[in-house]
């Protein structure tokens, strides 16, 4: 693909921006994408928000960020790590002059860097637009981050007729929404695809796997506290069960989980594990119980039923697909709902068909195809 250009004119500059984990694997297949593309120079920029989790995960695409902000800091607050990335980045917006910012998702590097997008009045596509619950107290402060982006943005990218349905609903032009598919399918079916990774540690074959992740803000305190309680009931219930859960560094998440849970036998706390070795256990696993947008997204996929700690998510497809249900954080609703799948076949089986409403693997093809028409329009 290439601009309609003056022959020797400068190549376009995207800016692609990453923070924490979840961005670096969705962006991961996009800024694979732009490098192979002759008409622009791509940069990868990190804020910092989740600075290990981020070299790590963008180690496997082959990525390493030309920028990085350095942002974290211990136990930081949402107003603080705003303040930082906004400053960071303003300044490098300032040296660089991108023609396009690329931002993926819900995060305060997303929300900080758009903000520092309008400020600077350059251009940025919003990677994963539209997704909406219209609660701006659940996720928190998610839902306020990508409702600001959508208001920012000079292109969006929707993952779902859904999510494209409710840009229009906003009033965003429809020239403006190009309808994508996710690319967090991209990088499960490149991942799934390379040869067969090893569990990251051994687990008896004869056990049921549940895989746990859940970190969000609004959870903190007696949520977390509540889900605790209900999986140490669950391995005391049944005895072929275990638990993999790995664990935010965030101390808000680390310090409870560890109280509740540490030493108690069939639950293994683990550190925050690489794309492959969380893939390699999504496989492994019987179901998955999170409060994380992505693996709503990709547990489908690979047909592992999904009970999501939330009482809303901006991703009702899967919900409605009938392969992941709403549960809450509710300790007795989340031992209920597990119990389900535990003890019921049928159940189970309706919830493992396998049926991903999210995409099909070429997600970041077409990103890259609308950021070229988007330049080529003079955006």
């Amino acid at each position: 693909m290439s601009l309609p250009a003056e022959a020797g004119a400068p190549r376009r500059t995207i800016l692609c921006v990453v923070g924490t984990r979840p961005e670096c694997i969705k962006m991961g297949p996009v800024i694979a994408a732009l490098r192979r593309a002759a008409w622009c120079r791509t940069l990868v920029l990190s804020t910092g928000q989740h600075r290990e989790l981020v070299a790590q995960t963008l180690g496997f695409f082959g990525v390493a960020p030309d920028i990085d902000l350095g942002t974290m800091v211990p136990n930081q607050t949402l107003a603080g790590l705003t303040g930082r990335i906004l400053d960071g980045f303003d300044r490098v917006l300032a040296e660089l002059q991108p023609d396009l910012v690329l931002l993926q998702g819900d995060t305060t590097t997303v929300m900080a860097c758009a903000l520092g997008c309008f400020y600077r009045r350059l251009p940025f596509g919003h990677v994963e637009a539209g997704l909406r619950t219209r609660d701006l107290a659940n996720p928190f402060p998610e839902e306020f981050n990508r409702r600001a982006a959508g208001l920012l943005a000079a292109v969006h990218f929707a993952p779902t007729e859904g999510a494209r349905a409710n840009l229009l609903a906003e009033g965003v032009p429809a020239a403006a929404i190009h309808l994508t598919g996710n690319t967090v399918i991209d990088a499960l079916l490149d991942v799934t695809a390379r040869p067969a990774t090893r569990l990251p540690f051994d687990i008896d074959p004869l056990r049921r796997v549940i895989l746990v992740t859940a970190h969000r803000r609004e959870n903190f305190g007696a949520p977390l506290a509540g889900l605790c309680r209900a999986l140490r009931r669950l391995v005391e219930r049944y005895g072929d069960v275990e638990i993999v859960y790995p664990v935010h560094p965030n101390p808000n998440v680390r310090g409870p989980v560890h109280a509740v849970l540490g030493g108690v036998e069939r639950i293994r706390l683990v550190e925050p594990l690489g794309y492959l070795d969380l893939a390699a256990v999504m496989k492994r696993c019987h179901f998955v119980l999170t409060d994380s947008g992505g693996i709503q997204e990709e547990a489908p996929a690979l047909g592992k039923p999904v009970l999501v700690l939330r009482t809303e998510t901006e991703r009702p497809e899967a919900v409605e697909a009938g392969v992941a249900r709403l549960v809450g954080t509710d300790p007795e609703r989340i031992l209920a709902e597990a119990a389900s799948l535990l003890d019921d076949p049928a159940h189970y089986a309706a919830l493992a068909r396998g049926a991903s409403p999210y995409g099909d693997g070429h997600a970041a093809g077409r990103i890259v195809a609308a950021c070229a028409a988007f330049l080529r329009a003079g955006g």
